[in-house]
Protein backbone atom coordinates (compact mmCIF):
# COMPACT_ATOMS: atom_id res chain seq x y z
CA UNK A 1 0.00 0.00 0.00
CA UNK A 2 1.37 3.43 -0.86
CA UNK A 3 1.28 6.67 1.51
CA UNK A 4 -1.83 8.79 1.21
CA UNK A 5 0.68 11.51 -0.59
CA UNK A 6 3.92 11.64 -1.77
CA UNK A 7 6.74 9.20 -1.43
CA UNK A 8 7.35 6.54 1.21
CA UNK A 9 9.06 8.06 4.37
CA UNK A 10 11.57 6.54 6.20
CA UNK A 11 10.86 6.55 10.22
CA UNK A 12 12.50 6.04 13.60
CA UNK A 13 10.32 5.12 16.07
CA UNK A 14 12.19 5.54 19.54
CA UNK A 15 10.25 3.09 22.44
CA UNK A 16 12.06 1.77 25.94
CA UNK A 17 9.35 -0.78 25.99
CA UNK A 18 8.03 -2.67 22.66
CA UNK A 19 6.82 -6.28 22.63
CA UNK A 20 7.36 -9.13 23.97
CA UNK A 21 6.53 -6.59 26.32
CA UNK A 22 2.93 -6.53 27.78
CA UNK A 23 1.89 -2.84 28.18
CA UNK A 24 -0.13 0.07 26.38
CA UNK A 25 3.18 1.94 25.77
CA UNK A 26 4.53 -1.32 23.53
CA UNK A 27 1.28 -2.16 22.14
CA UNK A 28 0.45 1.43 20.88
CA UNK A 29 4.19 1.69 19.37
CA UNK A 30 3.55 -1.31 17.58
CA UNK A 31 0.76 -0.32 16.29
CA UNK A 32 1.83 2.59 14.75
CA UNK A 33 4.90 1.15 13.35
CA UNK A 34 2.94 -1.69 11.68
CA UNK A 35 0.04 0.73 10.46
CA UNK A 36 2.95 3.30 8.96
CA UNK A 37 4.78 0.24 7.70
CA UNK A 38 1.09 -1.27 5.55
CA UNK A 39 1.47 2.14 4.43
CA UNK A 40 4.08 1.86 2.55
CA UNK A 41 7.01 3.94 4.64
CA UNK A 42 9.99 2.29 5.80
CA UNK A 43 9.83 1.79 9.54
CA UNK A 44 12.77 1.36 11.74
CA UNK A 45 12.22 0.89 16.05
CA UNK A 46 14.62 1.13 18.25
CA UNK A 47 14.12 -0.56 21.75
CA UNK A 48 15.92 -2.53 24.11
CA UNK A 49 16.84 -6.02 23.10
CA UNK A 50 14.11 -8.53 24.49
CA UNK A 51 16.97 -10.85 25.16
CA UNK A 52 20.02 -8.70 26.34
CA UNK A 53 23.01 -8.33 23.47
CA UNK A 54 21.95 -6.10 20.29
CA UNK A 55 19.56 -7.55 17.19
CA UNK A 56 17.67 -7.12 14.82
CA UNK A 57 14.93 -8.86 13.36
CA UNK A 58 12.06 -7.62 10.88
CA UNK A 59 8.44 -8.56 11.80
CA UNK A 60 4.98 -7.76 10.44
CA UNK A 61 7.33 -5.35 7.70
CA UNK A 62 8.92 -3.52 10.56
CA UNK A 63 12.51 -3.88 11.20
CA UNK A 64 13.51 -3.89 15.01
CA UNK A 65 16.94 -3.14 16.27
CA UNK A 66 17.14 -3.98 19.81
CA UNK A 67 20.06 -2.24 22.24
CA UNK A 68 21.97 -4.25 24.50
CA UNK A 69 19.49 -4.21 27.86
CA UNK A 70 19.79 -5.54 31.25
CA UNK A 71 17.59 -7.59 33.54
CA UNK A 72 15.82 -5.06 35.70
CA UNK A 73 16.95 -5.84 39.36
CA UNK A 74 13.46 -4.66 40.25
CA UNK A 75 11.69 -6.90 37.53
CA UNK A 76 12.40 -10.04 36.39
CA UNK A 77 10.16 -9.71 33.27
CA UNK A 78 11.67 -5.87 31.97
CA UNK A 79 14.78 -5.24 30.06
CA UNK A 80 16.44 -1.57 30.59
CA UNK A 81 19.30 -0.01 29.30
CA UNK A 82 22.49 1.63 30.60
CA UNK A 83 22.85 5.42 29.24
CA UNK A 84 26.60 4.57 28.57
CA UNK A 85 25.71 1.83 26.22
CA UNK A 86 22.78 3.53 25.31
CA UNK A 87 23.16 6.88 23.97
CA UNK A 88 26.18 5.96 21.70
CA UNK A 89 24.30 2.79 19.93
CA UNK A 90 21.17 5.11 19.85
CA UNK A 91 23.36 7.89 18.15
CA UNK A 92 24.84 5.49 15.83
CA UNK A 93 21.70 3.95 15.10
CA UNK A 94 19.98 7.01 13.90
CA UNK A 95 23.16 7.57 11.20
CA UNK A 96 23.21 4.22 10.26
CA UNK A 97 19.38 4.06 9.57
CA UNK A 98 19.36 7.69 8.18
CA UNK A 99 15.86 8.57 8.38
CA UNK A 100 13.58 11.00 7.67
CA UNK A 101 11.64 11.65 10.90
CA UNK A 102 12.08 10.17 14.36
CA UNK A 103 9.60 9.27 16.60
CA UNK A 104 10.25 8.96 20.40
CA UNK A 105 8.17 7.35 22.50
CA UNK A 106 9.96 8.25 25.57
CA UNK A 107 12.29 9.97 27.13
CA UNK A 108 13.93 7.85 30.15
CA UNK A 109 17.10 6.09 28.38
CA UNK A 110 16.29 4.79 24.40
CA UNK A 111 14.11 7.98 24.03
CA UNK A 112 16.61 10.64 25.79
CA UNK A 113 19.64 9.27 23.19
CA UNK A 114 17.10 9.34 20.44
CA UNK A 115 16.18 12.62 21.34
CA UNK A 116 19.14 13.66 21.42
CA UNK A 117 20.80 11.98 18.34
CA UNK A 118 17.85 13.45 16.19
CA UNK A 119 18.21 17.24 17.73
CA UNK A 120 22.21 17.67 17.26
CA UNK A 121 22.35 16.47 13.72
CA UNK A 122 18.69 18.57 12.55
CA UNK A 123 16.14 15.74 11.80
CA UNK A 124 12.74 16.38 12.21
CA UNK A 125 11.40 15.20 15.72
CA UNK A 126 8.28 14.26 17.42
CA UNK A 127 7.73 13.07 20.75
CA UNK A 128 5.03 11.13 22.51
CA UNK A 129 4.25 11.11 26.04
CA UNK A 130 3.33 7.99 27.70
CA UNK A 131 4.54 8.13 30.92
CA UNK A 132 3.52 8.90 34.57
CA UNK A 133 5.63 8.62 37.64
CA UNK A 134 3.14 6.97 39.39
CA UNK A 135 3.55 4.33 37.04
CA UNK A 136 7.07 3.82 38.26
CA UNK A 137 6.71 4.23 41.70
CA UNK A 138 6.70 0.54 42.30
CA UNK A 139 9.39 -0.31 40.54
CA UNK A 140 12.09 2.38 41.87
CA UNK A 141 13.52 2.31 45.36
CA UNK A 142 12.00 5.77 46.25
CA UNK A 143 10.75 6.39 49.65
CA UNK A 144 7.47 6.99 50.08
CA UNK A 145 7.76 10.18 51.73
CA UNK A 146 10.23 11.39 49.03
CA UNK A 147 8.08 10.89 45.92
CA UNK A 148 6.28 13.51 45.28
CA UNK A 149 9.31 15.46 45.02
CA UNK A 150 10.65 12.70 42.70
CA UNK A 151 7.82 13.58 40.41
CA UNK A 152 8.31 16.87 40.45
CA UNK A 153 11.71 16.26 39.21
CA UNK A 154 10.52 13.64 36.67
CA UNK A 155 8.21 16.06 35.15
CA UNK A 156 11.02 18.21 34.88
CA UNK A 157 13.42 16.38 33.55
CA UNK A 158 10.63 15.33 30.60
CA UNK A 159 10.42 18.83 29.80
CA UNK A 160 13.70 19.20 29.36
CA UNK A 161 13.92 16.10 27.29
CA UNK A 162 10.94 16.83 24.59
CA UNK A 163 11.36 20.27 24.87
CA UNK A 164 13.99 19.39 21.76
CA UNK A 165 11.13 18.30 19.70
CA UNK A 166 9.40 19.93 16.77
CA UNK A 167 6.09 18.80 18.05
CA UNK A 168 5.08 16.76 21.54
CA UNK A 169 1.50 14.72 21.78
CA UNK A 170 -0.29 13.05 24.05
CA UNK A 171 -2.86 10.27 24.23
CA UNK A 172 -5.85 12.81 25.32
CA UNK A 173 -6.76 16.22 26.18
CA UNK A 174 -6.01 15.65 30.37
CA UNK A 175 -2.73 13.83 29.48
CA UNK A 176 -1.90 17.15 27.54
CA UNK A 177 -3.01 19.05 30.44
CA UNK A 178 0.09 17.38 32.48
CA UNK A 179 2.71 17.95 29.95
CA UNK A 180 1.56 21.62 30.27
CA UNK A 181 1.18 22.18 33.35
CA UNK A 182 3.69 19.64 34.96
CA UNK A 183 6.60 19.76 32.26
CA UNK A 184 5.85 22.96 30.84
CA UNK A 185 5.41 21.95 27.32
CA UNK A 186 3.12 24.38 26.56
CA UNK A 187 2.79 23.79 22.42
CA UNK A 188 1.61 19.99 23.40
CA UNK A 189 -1.50 18.54 21.94
CA UNK A 190 -3.31 15.57 21.95
CA UNK A 191 -3.78 12.28 19.41
CA UNK A 192 -5.24 9.25 20.46
CA UNK A 193 -3.14 6.34 20.48
CA UNK A 194 -6.25 4.99 18.39
CA UNK A 195 -7.22 1.07 17.87
CA UNK A 196 -8.13 -0.79 15.31
CA UNK A 197 -11.86 -1.69 16.04
CA UNK A 198 -12.43 -4.21 13.28
CA UNK A 199 -10.48 -6.70 15.33
CA UNK A 200 -12.94 -6.72 18.14
CA UNK A 201 -16.21 -8.47 18.58
CA UNK A 202 -18.91 -8.78 21.61
CA UNK A 203 -20.31 -12.44 21.92
CA UNK A 204 -24.33 -12.33 22.72
CA UNK A 205 -24.65 -13.46 26.76
CA UNK A 206 -25.48 -16.50 27.27
CA UNK A 207 -29.55 -17.32 28.74
CA UNK A 208 -28.61 -18.02 32.62
CA UNK A 209 -24.96 -17.17 32.56
CA UNK A 210 -23.08 -15.62 35.51
CA UNK A 211 -22.00 -11.99 34.19
CA UNK A 212 -18.65 -11.53 33.91
CA UNK A 213 -16.24 -8.48 35.16
CA UNK A 214 -13.25 -7.99 33.45
CA UNK A 215 -10.08 -6.52 34.53
CA UNK A 216 -6.94 -6.41 32.15
CA UNK A 217 -3.80 -4.78 32.79
CA UNK A 218 -0.61 -5.01 35.26
CA UNK A 219 -0.86 -6.18 38.34
CA UNK A 220 0.88 -2.51 39.61
CA UNK A 221 -0.26 -0.39 42.53
CA UNK A 222 -1.33 2.05 41.01
CA UNK A 223 -3.98 -0.05 39.21
CA UNK A 224 -6.07 -0.63 42.91
CA UNK A 225 -7.39 -3.82 41.58
CA UNK A 226 -7.44 -4.50 45.14
CA UNK A 227 -10.39 -1.78 45.28
CA UNK A 228 -11.99 -4.00 42.58
CA UNK A 229 -11.42 -7.41 44.41
CA UNK A 230 -13.03 -5.77 47.49
CA UNK A 231 -16.28 -4.54 45.43
CA UNK A 232 -16.83 -7.98 44.36
CA UNK A 233 -17.18 -9.68 47.81
CA UNK A 234 -19.49 -6.48 48.86
CA UNK A 235 -22.02 -7.30 46.25
CA UNK A 236 -25.16 -8.38 47.68
CA UNK A 237 -25.91 -12.01 47.88
CA UNK A 238 -28.93 -11.85 44.66
CA UNK A 239 -26.11 -10.26 42.17
CA UNK A 240 -24.20 -13.54 40.68
CA UNK A 241 -20.89 -12.42 39.30
CA UNK A 242 -17.66 -13.81 38.54
CA UNK A 243 -14.24 -11.54 38.34
CA UNK A 244 -11.46 -12.10 35.25
CA UNK A 245 -8.29 -10.77 36.08
CA UNK A 246 -5.90 -10.68 32.60
CA UNK A 247 -2.48 -9.78 33.06
CA UNK A 248 0.61 -10.07 35.49
CA UNK A 249 3.00 -8.48 37.77
CA UNK A 250 4.72 -7.86 41.51
CA UNK A 251 1.15 -7.43 43.18
CA UNK A 252 -0.26 -10.27 41.99
CA UNK A 253 0.32 -12.56 45.23
CA UNK A 254 -1.09 -9.65 47.33
CA UNK A 255 -4.20 -9.77 45.65
CA UNK A 256 -4.34 -13.42 45.42
CA UNK A 257 -3.90 -13.42 49.13
CA UNK A 258 -6.78 -10.87 49.41
CA UNK A 259 -9.16 -13.10 47.55
CA UNK A 260 -8.89 -15.96 49.63
CA UNK A 261 -9.03 -13.62 52.71
CA UNK A 262 -12.21 -12.16 51.69
CA UNK A 263 -13.35 -15.82 50.81
CA UNK A 264 -14.00 -15.06 47.19
CA UNK A 265 -11.99 -17.59 45.31
CA UNK A 266 -14.85 -19.43 43.41
CA UNK A 267 -15.51 -15.96 42.45
CA UNK A 268 -12.70 -15.02 40.81
CA UNK A 269 -10.08 -16.15 38.02
CA UNK A 270 -5.95 -15.25 37.86
CA UNK A 271 -5.51 -15.82 34.42
CA UNK A 272 -1.88 -13.76 34.21
CA UNK A 273 -0.92 -13.50 30.76
CA UNK A 274 -2.95 -14.96 27.81
CA UNK A 275 -2.28 -14.71 23.95
CA UNK A 276 -4.15 -12.40 21.71
CA UNK A 277 -6.51 -14.87 20.96
CA UNK A 278 -7.45 -15.20 24.08
CA UNK A 279 -7.52 -11.50 25.40
CA UNK A 280 -10.31 -11.38 22.36
CA UNK A 281 -12.16 -13.97 23.61
CA UNK A 282 -11.90 -12.45 27.48
CA UNK A 283 -12.82 -9.00 25.75
CA UNK A 284 -16.03 -10.46 23.64
CA UNK A 285 -17.50 -12.41 26.83
CA UNK A 286 -17.00 -9.89 29.52
CA UNK A 287 -20.06 -8.49 30.88
CA UNK A 288 -18.99 -5.69 32.22
CA UNK A 289 -15.02 -3.98 32.07
CA UNK A 290 -13.71 -2.02 34.98
CA UNK A 291 -10.43 -0.17 34.84
CA UNK A 292 -9.85 1.10 38.39
CA UNK A 293 -6.27 2.57 37.78
CA UNK A 294 -5.26 5.95 38.73
CA UNK A 295 -2.52 6.78 36.47
CA UNK A 296 -4.11 6.33 32.81
CA UNK A 297 -2.99 8.44 29.80
CA UNK A 298 -5.84 6.79 28.16
CA UNK A 299 -6.18 2.88 29.04
CA UNK A 300 -5.75 0.95 25.33
CA UNK A 301 -7.84 -1.57 27.45
CA UNK A 302 -10.36 0.47 28.30
CA UNK A 303 -10.76 1.32 24.53
CA UNK A 304 -10.58 -2.10 23.12
CA UNK A 305 -13.30 -3.27 25.72
CA UNK A 306 -15.52 -0.75 24.56
CA UNK A 307 -14.55 -1.86 21.06
CA UNK A 308 -16.07 -5.44 22.02
CA UNK A 309 -19.26 -3.82 23.01
CA UNK A 310 -18.75 -3.30 27.00
CA UNK A 311 -19.99 -1.06 29.14
CA UNK A 312 -17.30 0.10 31.39
CA UNK A 313 -17.06 1.09 35.18
CA UNK A 314 -13.77 3.32 35.64
CA UNK A 315 -12.06 5.20 38.43
CA UNK A 316 -12.69 9.15 38.00
CA UNK A 317 -8.94 9.81 37.50
CA UNK A 318 -6.08 10.96 34.71
CA UNK A 319 -8.06 10.58 31.09
CA UNK A 320 -10.52 7.82 31.58
CA UNK A 321 -13.15 10.40 32.06
CA UNK A 322 -12.65 11.14 28.48
CA UNK A 323 -13.47 7.66 27.57
CA UNK A 324 -16.67 6.92 30.17
CA UNK A 325 -19.51 9.17 29.53
CA UNK A 326 -21.33 8.11 33.03
CA UNK A 327 -25.14 7.23 32.42
CA UNK A 328 -24.57 6.57 28.64
CA UNK A 329 -21.41 3.72 28.32
CA UNK A 330 -21.17 3.15 31.78
CA UNK A 331 -20.33 4.77 35.58
CA UNK A 332 -17.31 6.70 36.66
CA UNK A 333 -16.68 6.29 40.67
CA UNK A 334 -14.07 7.96 43.03
CA UNK A 335 -10.91 6.50 43.41
CA UNK A 336 -10.98 4.67 46.47
CA UNK A 337 -14.63 4.32 47.10
CA UNK A 338 -15.66 0.84 47.52
CA UNK A 339 -19.06 1.14 48.40
CA UNK A 340 -19.45 3.68 44.95
CA UNK A 341 -17.80 0.96 43.25
CA UNK A 342 -20.49 -1.27 44.63
CA UNK A 343 -23.21 -0.07 43.20
CA UNK A 344 -21.98 0.94 40.31
CA UNK A 345 -21.17 -2.50 39.34
CA UNK A 346 -24.37 -4.02 40.82
CA UNK A 347 -26.57 -1.31 38.86
CA UNK A 348 -24.75 -2.89 35.87
CA UNK A 349 -24.84 -6.64 37.15
CA UNK A 350 -28.20 -6.96 38.14
CA UNK A 351 -29.55 -5.24 34.73
CA UNK A 352 -29.01 -7.19 31.61
CA UNK A 353 -30.84 -4.31 29.27
CA UNK A 354 -28.73 -1.79 31.00
CA UNK A 355 -25.50 -3.92 29.93
CA UNK A 356 -26.68 -4.10 26.57
CA UNK A 357 -27.76 -0.25 26.00
CA UNK A 358 -24.40 1.10 27.41
CA UNK A 359 -22.52 -1.42 25.01
CA UNK A 360 -23.63 -0.27 22.67
CA UNK A 361 -22.79 3.00 23.60
CA UNK A 362 -19.59 2.02 24.19
CA UNK A 363 -19.12 1.09 20.33
CA UNK A 364 -20.35 4.29 19.37
CA UNK A 365 -17.67 6.35 21.32
CA UNK A 366 -14.76 4.44 20.21
CA UNK A 367 -15.79 5.34 17.20
CA UNK A 368 -13.66 8.60 17.66
CA UNK A 369 -10.65 6.60 18.25
CA UNK A 370 -10.05 4.23 14.91
CA UNK A 371 -6.47 3.81 14.42
CA UNK A 372 -6.67 4.83 10.37
CA UNK A 373 -7.03 8.91 11.66
CA UNK A 374 -4.29 8.41 14.37
CA UNK A 375 -2.22 6.91 11.74
CA UNK A 376 -3.31 9.77 9.50
CA UNK A 377 -2.58 12.73 12.00
CA UNK A 378 0.90 11.27 12.52
CA UNK A 379 1.45 10.93 9.00
CA UNK A 380 0.81 14.17 7.83
CA UNK A 381 2.85 15.83 11.18
CA UNK A 382 5.67 13.76 9.60
CA UNK A 383 5.27 14.95 6.26
CA UNK A 384 4.56 18.68 7.17
CA UNK A 385 8.53 18.35 9.26
CA UNK A 386 10.13 16.40 7.06
CA UNK A 387 9.03 18.73 3.97
CA UNK A 388 10.47 21.99 6.25
CA UNK A 389 13.62 20.12 6.53
CA UNK A 390 14.25 19.92 3.04
CA UNK A 391 13.22 23.83 2.73
CA UNK A 392 15.75 24.63 5.10
CA UNK A 393 18.62 22.36 3.88
CA UNK A 394 18.16 23.68 0.38
CA UNK A 395 18.17 27.17 1.60
CA UNK A 396 21.30 26.62 3.30
CA UNK A 397 23.28 24.40 0.44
Amino acid sequence: MMPRSGKPLRILIGAETYPPDVNGAARFAERLAIGLAGRGHEIHVVAPSPTGPPSKTVTDGVTVHGVRSHRYFMRSDFQVCMPWECLPATAALLEEIDPDVVHSQAHMVVGRGIVNAASRTGRPLVATNHFMPENLAAHAPIPRPLQRIGYRIAWRDLGRVFGKADAVTAPTPRAVELLQSAAGLRDAFPVSCGIDAERYHAAPEEPGAVPTVLFVGRMDQEKRVDELIRAMAALPAHVPAALELVGDGPERGTWTGLVESLGIGHRVRFRGFVSEDELLEAYAHASVFCMPGIAELQSLATLEAMASGTPVVAADAMALPHLVRPGRNGWLYTPGDVPELTTRLTALLADPALRRRMGHASLDIVAEHAIGATLDTFEDLYRRLADRRRVELRRAA
